[in-house]
């Protein structure tokens, strides 16, 4: 579960006792917390170059950590792991950037702070040393306009049939997905063809013992 500690400046947790609460009881039920930035919101301005390509592609102004210099995503970083370690009691497993991207900023963050694993669309990491645990795409769904819901739901059909022989398999679900019923049914086939020959994983399974 990606915990964000105020979505948009709209929501924060730390003013919320119910929220925290059911923090506290998913947790207790097994559910690993991630930090998962700290607004969600990517208020930098880009220009030309790949930044800018990816703000406009691959995200609707929700990259938080792409535009981050080293000293504020470090902060938010800091923040965020506290809060939440605070609301739970005890470690987080690690910290996942909105959107899965990252700025050079934030990538250095990440090495500083003290995070166990860290993930993007590709592969997920151990920060600490720069050791990747996982490679391989994450399959995902998107429910904010018509156009992306068919498109996540074209790729999530053909991925779940080509990573079929992959010995590992990330799925990420966002709780507006669940309001979809298009995606629902996407996501119980994709669910229902990779744990054929596979059971269900956590993360910190991923570090080495």
């Amino acid at each position: 579960m990606l915990v964000v500690p105020d979505h948009w400046g709209e929501a924060p947790i730390a003013q919320d006792r119910a929220f925290q609460s059911r923090l506290r009881d998913w947790h207790g039920a097994g559910i690993e917390m991630f930090v998962h930035g700290w607004f969600h919101r990517d208020e930098a301005r880009y220009g030309g170059g790949a930044a800018g390509f990816k703000a406009r592609h691959m995200t609707a102004g929700e990259g938080e950590f792409l535009g981050l210099g080293h000293g504020e995503a470090l902060a938010r970083m800091r923040d965020g792991k506290a809060l939440v370690e605070d609301i739970l009691g005890s470690e987080v497993t690690g910290f996942i950037a909105p959107a899965w991207l990252y700025g050079p900023g934030a990538l250095a963050a990440l090495r500083d702070i003290g995070f166990a694993i860290a993930e993007d669309h590709l592969k997920v990491w151990s920060p600490a040393d720069g050791r990747t645990l996982v490679r391989g795409p994450v399959i995902t769904w998107a429910s904010r306009s018509p156009g992306r819901i068919a498109s996540s739901v074209a790729f999530a059909g053909i991925a779940r049939h080509m990573l079929g022989p992959t010995r590992i398999v990330r799925l990420a679900v966002h709780p507006g997905d669940t309001t979809v019923p298009r995606l629902l049914t996407s996501i119980d086939a994709t669910l229902a063809r990779l744990l054929r020959g596979r059971t269900p994983g956590r993360y910190r399974d991923l570090l080495p013992c």
